[in-house]
């Protein structure tokens, strides 16, 4: 009996899409919260300001609305700009400033472990 492994989930174009945009969505939150650091801080003051004003006309719902409508946004943003990344066929492992998705560095991988204590003992052979 003879089993393929032609068909194989791994290999189908479902789950490369799929890995892609999730891996495009991680990559987008993480950029995002990290580097756009400075846009998060304007937006939740114009979020608290938004607040303030709506507490006069709703003044049970005010909070929940507006960071509903904050988190509900930028979760949108990131779902759509990923979909569109993995549409438009640009994969996150060809991305040259996606570097911790290379595995261009096999050097460092092979390199022999270097601990506090080797300078005191590797040059004591053993005897």
């Amino acid at each position: 009996m003879q089993v393929s492994h032609e068909n194989s989930w791994r290999n189908s174009y479902l789950f490369a899409m799929t890995k892609s945009f999730l891996i495009w969505t991680f990559t987008l939150t993480v950029c995002f919260l990290v580097v756009g650091f400075p846009l998060v801080v304007i937006l939740m003051t114009v979020g608290v300001l938004a607040a303030i004003v709506l507490q006069s006309i709703l003044p049970a719902s005010a909070i929940v609305l507006v960071s509903g409508g904050i988190l509900g946004v930028t979760t949108v943003a990131i779902i759509i700009s990923s979909l569109l990344l993995t549409i438009k066929g640009i994969r996150p492992d060809e991305v040259q400033w996606l570097g911790w998705l290379h595995d261009t560095d096999k050097d460092r991988i092979n390199q022999n472990s270097i601990y506090a204590s080797c300078p005191l003992t590797c040059g004591i052979e053993n005897i």
